[in-house]
């Protein structure tokens, strides 16, 4: 993930740039002196990009039918 870090003042001063990455999936951290005191995130928790292509998130919802790996007619005479 992209991370940034501001301070406080120039969160204040950028805080529509801080949206615009936070709805494209980046993280901004706020600190104040070494100290972070916030984070600008997607409003969901996670990036849209991480909620992507999350393993088994289509379980259920593919069928293959019986002889989707059966030869094909088309293709017949350059098997024998």
């Amino acid at each position: 993930m992209n991370t940034r870090t501001v301070t406080v003042e120039e969160a204040c001063s950028h805080i529509g740039e801080l949206l615009a990455r936070a709805a494209l999936g980046q993280e901004t951290i706020v600190v104040k002196g070494t100290q972070a005191v916030a984070r600008v995130v997607p409003a969901g928790g996670r990036p849209a990009a991480k909620r992507q292509g999350l393993f088994g998130c289509l379980q259920g919802k593919i069928v293959l039918a019986p002889d989707f790996d059966a030869p094909l007619p088309d293709f017949e005479a350059y098997t024998r």
